[in-house]
């Protein structure tokens, strides 16, 4: 059995009458841009609730409020993930969507538009091209982190704005010690498992790297 919409409300009951629908209308959007242009696997979009919405839903159980107006750069967006569900979460949040595959771009600036997100920009676009700040990069699992870091390490904002540092905001799984040593990176695990009771997250992690 495939985790319906049910499964956000179930960890996240406080939304607006607004947010639920526009979590619902991913189930359609998703799949028919998907027949498009494919940005998740067939055997992935029947878990899109599990694997994609509410797994990128994690950084909202690490941080659970960000100011009005923090800026927040999603690399290597791919479809919109994390980037289109946060948005949906934190509609005070100006969230860009990067990708450097435009027609995943295409992607994203559809399910926004048909679901009516307004704090969402979407570009075709390499990180290290931008030449904006951010208070957060999100991303998830684009490359090893010791790669990830030097593409957005000059893109942050210098003054702080919300409960922690700015810095990065990364979705991995796997063993990842060695990996953060090797990338010399002030980085914290936050297990999902401690958010998220389904099997799916049992090795999964937030990644956060002050910046």
């Amino acid at each position: 059995m495939n985790p319906t919409v049910d499964i956000i409300f179930k960890y996240f009951p406080n939304l607006t009458a607004t947010q639920k629908s526009q979590f619902e209308k991913l189930a359609e959007v998703y799949p028919f841009w998907n027949d498009q242009i494919n940005v998740i696997s067939r055997k992935d979009i029947e878990s899109l609730y599990l694997k994609h919405v509410l797994h990128s839903l994690a950084i909202a159980k690490f941080v659970q409020e960000f100011a009005p107006g923090t800026r927040i750069l999603d690399v290597g967006t791919g479809g919109g993930f994390p980037g289109i569900p946060l948005a949906i979460l934190f509609p005070e949040v100006q969230f860009h969507l990067v990708d450097s595959i435009g027609k995943k771009i295409k992607v994203v600036r559809g399910v926004a538009e048909a679901i009516g997100l307004t704090n969402v920009e979407a570009d075709h676009i390499r990180a290290e091209q931008l030449d904006y700040n951010y208070d957060f990069v999100v991303s998830r699992a684009v490359t090893r982190l010791g790669d990830f870091a030097p593409w957005i390490r000059n893109k942050f904002e210098k003054k702080d704005k919300n409960g922690i540092p700015n810095g990065i905001l990364y979705l991995k799984g796997g063993d990842l010690k060695e990996e953060i040593k090797e990338s010399k990176l002030k980085a914290e695990l936050h297990p999902i498992s401690s958010y998220f009771e389904e099997d799916f997250f049992d090795t999964k992690y937030v990644v956060y790297v002050p910046m």
